[in-house]
């Protein structure tokens, strides 16, 4: 009989909908998984189809981002009543949301319990000072538990030991068979007709550094820029060559990276971020912060890893310049070997084993 596994994830959106979609879905064949789950704006109309239909989806109502006491109580009973209803062999919670609310319903002394922050809140620079210390209050607090934290990338993982020795480290990978499957349905527009163009994906929040993206795009106005995405901070990027297409279906934006030829990501804090890792395997030149990309990417290897905007103009040039072809070629060869879903799911699947025997 199939070991039950309750997954609880906040933050149905961006990167990490995507991610908890492409490695549930190898999980499935090993567990009898159930997604206790809450709506954002960016999780997809059709998140449902994404997901293998042998899945248990299950709406938690009064999940919300912010701190609000009374709806994050609330929270925390249906999580209770929902564990008693499964009674899981075992939980694991992802996002530092539903990682607070998770480690106060369970100890973990019962059930092993498991913790993917997907990027710390403590981290955020849009935040106060006096709001980022009682986020990494809130988490010192919740490590006391019995659970294993599992971070997405190197830089995450040093966070985390600073916090709980009960730590480990899975990179973040990708399907890339199904994205292989995808490109072959995509149809984008013909290579001669198309201006070379620099792209990203995800939300216009501060965490994505809308400002740099807007200040590199004024200093190439030769070149076109494309945000594949939306936010509240859409009206920082107001430089003529760049296009903001707006929330899109995941082909839209396949097609877009597609038909792309640098991936930029100006990000100020991040975790490992699942389009880096597609537009590594869609053989697209990757220019990253330090902060975004600086776990996987490496300058003069598989990308560049830039600091100033001058630094991320003279690597997009380089690119414009066709002299990143072995680049392009090892970083693709890093997902093939390293950074994908199967290897991923292996790696996930060890560890429940060992806690659970």
């Amino acid at each position: 009989m199939q070991k039950k596994l309750l997954w609880v994830v906040e933050a149905m959106g961006g990167g990490v909908f995507t991610y908890v979609v492409e490695l549930a879905n190898r999980l499935a064949e090993a567990y009898d998984l159930y997604l206790a789950y809450g709506l954002r704006p960016e999780t997809p109309p059709d998140f449902r189809a994404r997901f293998d239909r042998r899945i248990h989806l299950v709406e938690v109502e009064s999940f919300c981002r912010e701190i609000r006491p009374a709806r994050d109580l609330e929270a925390l009973r249906e999580l209770r009543r929902l564990a008693r209803a499964i009674r899981p062999d075992l939980i694991h919670l992802h996002s530092s949301k539903a990682g607070a609310l998770g480690r106060l319903a369970w100890s973990g002394k019962k059930t092993p319990l498991f913790y993917t922050p997907h990027g710390y809140s403590f981290l955020m620079e849009d935040c106060s000072p006096l709001k980022r210390e009682l986020y990494r209050t809130i988490e010192a607090v919740c490590a006391r538990r019995r659970c294993t934290t599992i971070s997405c990338g190197a830089g995450e993982h040093r966070e985390s030991l600073r916090l709980t020795r009960r730590s480990a480290w899975v990179p973040n990978g990708i399907d890339v068979e199904e994205l292989h499957h995808m490109m072959n349905q995509v149809q984008p527009s013909a290579r001669s007709g198309r201006p070379f163009t620099v792209y990203t994906l995800g939300r216009i929040c501060t965490q994505k550094g809308p400002e740099r993206f807007e200040a590199i795009a004024r200093a190439m106005p030769d070149l076109r820029f494309v945000w594949v995405g939306d936010g509240e901070l859409r009206d920082r990027l107001t430089a003529p060559n760049i296009e903001v297409t707006g929330w899109v279906g995941r082909e839209e934006a396949l097609r877009r990276a597609m038909e792309g030829d640098v991936f930029l990501l100006t990000s100020r804090w991040e975790g490992l971020p699942m389009s880096l890792l597609e537009s590594m395997y869609l053989e697209k030149t990757c220019v990253v912060s330090d902060a975004a990309g600086g776990d996987v990417i490496r300058t003069g290897e598989n990308g560049f890893v830039c600091h100033e905007v001058e630094d991320y103009v003279r690597a997009i040039r380089q690119a414009q310049q066709r002299r990143t072809g072995p680049l392009i070629q090892q970083a693709r060869r890093e997902i093939l070997e390293i950074y994908n879903a199967q290897s991923m799911a292996r790696a996930y699947q060890k560890i429940y084993e060992k806690c659970t025997g």
